[in-house]
């Protein structure tokens, strides 16, 4: 296949898009700069909860340990979960959407440039909101799950799981604002020629993840309403003393919590299906057949939640329907890793520190997909069910899965996004040492599972036998740490170095390539035509031409805005003052809000 580069007459570089002071900065509606945010928040929330799952591993390192108290053991394990997933997990996955979505595509910004904004001062503040619960000294403790009725003010009655239930609810306005921005800029803005089925991989799977955020977040916001009312103002939703039922909490909190999960795992496919034939130099193996699975993933995903619920007791007719429908899930799942293999079969690969982190991302992502379809079998599930084993599994699913993803993106990516390479050497090293760290961690744990010891519990008898696996599962979470650490040290190296990384150094065949490294504010000079999936190996030419050369068409980039952050405050203001003791607190959240709307919708765009 030719991959030949065109060479193109450049005019004299326009700004990129990192130009501009604080104040630029605090009002941009670029998307590419709001990608860079929601990235650099989630890696703070990533320290974060690491941190407090060194805690729980040094805790946990040998038997009878008193390094921390039961409530404190409680709200680490809570806080970690709900960081991991809703301050990490889906805000890395959007910062990807932010920065590439646009870029690759064919699009100027996103369709609603000062929504995406809010939606970004919305996740930034909700997440300092439930932060801010440790200074408060209640923290959240009842499980990232919240069962009911562990959860109502009975059996907690401090603000644990208030800051819990209107922490989630802030943090969902935000994510439901960019599912809808992102569907409508996919659905509308695509570049002429850029039909459906030449979207690249990562986008597709940022549609499917994007009609997941939209119809899944909703379900928990019910739950989470409920869970609200049932302790601010005495409802009965989830007390059976008063008709009310807790199962409903669970059926509603996993209708959404197994679509959460390829909210979580999509992105990283994407991210998959974009290194690996780049650096294969092959196109993708089956791409329709690969966007038909994403989308299968998506729908199916809807049909499993019930088989976190096989120990409740729903019969054996619900049993068998939740694990017939989860072994269906894995058929979509494993074309996805056959399609990988084959692009990579006869391809002329390069190991670059992207490609290490893409094929370990699938050798892990396998192994806790196989030990999923273990849990579809519900006899099996009720063994391991609240046991170490889960443990494992869901963090090879979504560490493996997702995070070795995300690293493997931030290489992939990281010339386009600054004009710089990261060291491959350094690299290198951190990726053995997160690989190496991760599986020594959780790999021990499905033994220790299996072995009787339950998952939540601060400490264990010596009596168990269990102390030599679960140090070096704990000897393990700090080489994990090391290799985070190695990544830190990575981007901060490269602030010294010289921005002079071409457009397109991996030879890659989308049309994000094609831009200066970094993008221009306005990220194309002219709209290109698209003719094929992979532009810029079968018409570089053209496309570079388009893109890079001499601007012809005229257009306005929106001026950014205070008043997105400000909204955001009053959204924050409006669902946190429900803990105050005053009817009227959340009435001036909804003012604020207000004024941030009028003023919003008059100023000059």
């Amino acid at each position: 296949m030719a991959t030949a580069q065109a060479t193109v007459a450049q005019p004299t570089k326009p700004t990129s898009f990192w130009h501009g002071d604080l104040k630029n900065w605090l009002t941009t509606v670029d998307h590419k700069k709001i990608g860079v945010m929601y990235g650099a928040t989630a890696l703070v929330f990533l320290l974060l909860g690491g941190l407090e799952a060194l805690i729980i591993r040094t805790q946990l390192a040998a038997p009878d340990q008193t390094l921390v108290s039961p409530d404190f053991y409680n709200a680490l394990f809570t806080m970690h979960g709900l960081t991991m997933v809703f301050l990490v997990g889906m805000p890395m996955a959007v910062a990807f959407f932010n920065f590439l979505i646009p870029l690759q595509i064919g699009a100027r910004d996103v369709a609603f440039p000062r929504l995406n904004s809010l939606s970004y001062w919305i996740f930034l503040f909700g997440g300092l909101f439930m932060y801010s619960s440790f200074f408060f000294g209640a923290a959240p403790d009842g499980g990232w799950f919240g069962y009911a009725n562990l959860s109502s003010r009975e059996y907690s009655p401090g603000l644990n799981m208030d800051f819990y239930s209107l922490g989630l609810q802030i943090l969902g306005v935000a994510s439901i604002a960019g599912g809808v921005n992102f569907i409508t800029t996919i659905i509308n803005m695509r570049a002429p020629g850029m039909r459906l089925m030449r979207m690249p991989l990562f986008t597709w799977m940022a549609f499917v993840t994007s009609f997941l955020i939209i119809t899944a977040l909703p379900v928990l916001a019910v739950a989470l309403f409920m869970l609200t009312f049932d302790r601010t103002w005495g409802t009965h939703f989830f007390d059976v003393m008063a008709g009310g039922d807790p199962m409903l909490w669970q059926h509603l909190f996993w209708i959404f919590g197994h679509p959460e999960v390829y909210i979580l795992i999509l992105p990283a496919f994407g991210i998959i299906s974009e290194i690996i034939p780049t650096f294969s130099k092959k196109p993708l193996f089956g791409y329709s057949i690969m966007v038909y699975s994403g989308i299968l993933i998506g729908l199916i995903g809807w049909g499993v939640w019930a088989h976190h619920m096989f120990t409740t007791g729903m019969g054996p007719i619900a049993d068998a329907f939740f694990t017939v429908g989860t072994m269906i899930i894995a058929i979509p799942t494993g074309v996805k890793i056959f399609n990988w293999l084959a692009t990579m079969w006869g391809g002329q690969l390069r190991f670059t520190t992207a490609m290490k982190y893409a094929i370990g991302s699938v050798a892990t992502f396998t192994i806790g997909g196989v030990s999923g379809i273990m849990h579809a079998t519900s006899p099996h599930d009720l063994q391991q069910h609240d046991t170490y084993f889960v443990v494992a599994h869901f963090h090879y699913v979504l560490f493996g899965g997702l995070i070795l993803s995300i690293f493997g993106g931030f290489y992939y990516w990281w010339p386009k996004l600054t004009g710089k390479f990261l060291s491959e050497k350094i690299g290198s090293w951190q990726f053995w040492t997160l690989f190496m760290g991760f599986n020594l961690t959780f790999f021990p744990q499905h033994f220790i599972g299996l072995l009787g010891m339950p998952r939540r519990v601060f400490t264990y008898s010596e009596e168990l036998g269990l102390g030599g696996l679960n140090m070096l599962s704990t000897a393990g979470g700090y080489l994990t740490g090391v290799g985070v650490l190695l990544f830190l040290w990575n981007v901060l190296r490269t602030r010294k170095q010289v921005a002079d990384a071409p457009a397109n150094p991996w030879g890659a065949a989308t049309l994000e390539w094609a831009t200066e490294s970094p993008p221009v504010e306005h990220n194309f000079n002219n709209t290109p035509t698209l003719h094929s999936r992979e532009p810029l190996w079968h018409e570089p030419e053209p496309v570079i031409e388009a893109v890079r050369g001499p601007q012809r068409e005229s257009f306005h980039m929106p001026p950014g805005s205070w008043w997105p952050m400000f909204t955001a405050v009053g959204v924050v203001l409006a669902l946190g003052m429900f803990m105050a003791p005053m009817w009227w607190g959340p009435l001036v959240g909804l003012a604020w809000v207000a004024v941030g709307i009028v003023n919003w919708a008059y100023e000059p765009t």
